[in-house]
């Protein structure tokens, strides 16, 4: 049989199913059987820029993707780089993201992976090939508590990988979490010790599917180089939650290889939310519309949207541009509404006086060319409303 009248066999069952069927040696495989690419991402959008990798193959439709952060003080490039080509092989969007600050705590690099997320659905070169519907999230350490944060944030997640994750002072409570969770875990990791990762694991609900696999002799910084015992556990669980493929579940459930495994625990069978759904309709990427032109005599122009919102907060972005002159240095101002505040902003410097909110340019995206853009992210607490910005320079 042919691989390709596997695909086709695969895609019948499950129209997200990808690649032909899976056995034993081929999710402890090293690569999987797609070619891939990569690209390297701009700092902006809410992060530090990255690295995307992708498959090539553009005749099946649109692909699972997962946004990985580092742990503090640690760059994806030097820690979690090898990931990237290993996991686009199997079937999947991977986008690893350097924070904005080295030492960003959890919280921030939640956000972060959050606005990676919507950078690489809505704007980055390879949007088209990416399901929005099919998303998931990863990080290591203080990056795995993060990733935990944003699971909390946004429930419409498919998947939350927490790699020995942990963060100050933090107990991670995940009681109200609609994200299937798996946390991977070193049995002789001193920093996040396999008592602290079994907290987190309690506290996780039974109507949501989730597991912990402890990996026998691992420490804290196992996870920064290639982990063949990870990988195998790791690759299943991607393709059951953003790929709802559940040929995958026989080597979950039970594990099917225990080598190298101390510890795991599953809410088996791990059945995918829903199951399988109807696919996407599948459209060529809309033409890129003109870069409209600035009011006249306008020296810029600033534009809102909502990313996201939740019960008592909201994400917003501003795009700012300037009119028919290059600007050197840019101010925002807006009203907030009644209840809003502001408690985070990002690719700008925030200040406020009454109800309103002025965000000014930082040093590496004040300058502008005629009729270029940029844009900065902030967190507000309150119900999202349209506000109207105003932008002048300098």
């Amino acid at each position: 049989m042919s691989i390709t009248t596997q695909y086709e066999a695969a895609a019948a069952d499950n129209p997200y199913q990808r690649g032909p069927d899976p056995t034993l040696a081929s999710v402890a495989a090293t690569r999987g059987p797609f070619a891939t690419a990569q690209a390297t991402v701009p700092a902006g959008n809410g992060f530090n820029g990255g690295y995307v990798y992708y498959p090539t193959d553009t005749s099946l439709g649109t692909w699972g993707a997962v946004a990985i952060v580092p742990g503090y003080s640690a760059l994806f490039a030097d820690e979690e780089a090898w990931m990237g080509p290993w996991l686009a092989s199997f079937g999947f969007v991977v986008l690893g993201i350097e924070t904005n600050s080295r030492t960003d705590g959890a919280d921030a690099r939640a956000t972060q992976l959050l606005a990676a997320l919507d950078y690489l659905t809505q704007s980055s070169p390879v949007r088209h090939r990416v399901d929005a519907n099919r998303l998931g999230v990863m990080g290591h350490s203080a990056g795995g508590a993060g990733t935990l944060m944003a699971a909390l944030r946004r429930p419409s997640l498919k998947s939350a990988v927490g790699l020995a994750p942990g963060a100050p002072g933090n107990s991670l409570n995940m009681s109200t979490t609609q994200v299937p969770t798996m946390l991977i875990s070193g049995q002789n990791d001193g920093t996040v010790t396999p008592s602290y990762v079994q907290g987190i694991y309690n506290t996780l609900p039974a109507t949501v599917e989730h597991a912990w696999a402890e990996l026998a002799g691992n420490d804290h910084l196992s996870f920064t180089r290639p982990n063949p015992t990870e990988m195998r556990i790791l690759i299943p669980w991607l393709k059951i939650f953003l790929d709802n493929d559940t040929r995958y579940t026989q080597f979950l459930c039970p594990l099917a290889d225990s080598t190298g495994v101390s510890r795991y625990s599953a809410t088996c069978p791990l059945v995918p939310p829903g199951g399988p759904t109807a696919p996407p309709t599948i459209t060529p990427p809309p033409p890129t519309p003109p870069t409209p032109s600035p009011t006249s005599g306008a020296a810029c122009t600033a534009t809102y949207r909502t990313v996201n919102s939740w019960s008592g907060g909201f994400q917003g972005e501003v795009t700012v541009t300037a009119g028919r002159a290059a600007i050197n240095g840019w101010t925002v101002r807006w009203d907030l509404s009644n209840g809003q505040s502001i408690s985070q902003v990002w690719n700008g410097t925030l200040s406020t006086s009454g109800s309103t909110a002025t965000v000014r340019n930082v040093s590496y995206n004040g300058s502008l060319a005629p009729a270029t853009s940029t844009s900065f992210g902030f967190l507000g607490t309150g119900a999202p409303t349209i506000p109207r910005p105003t932008c002048t320079s300098p």
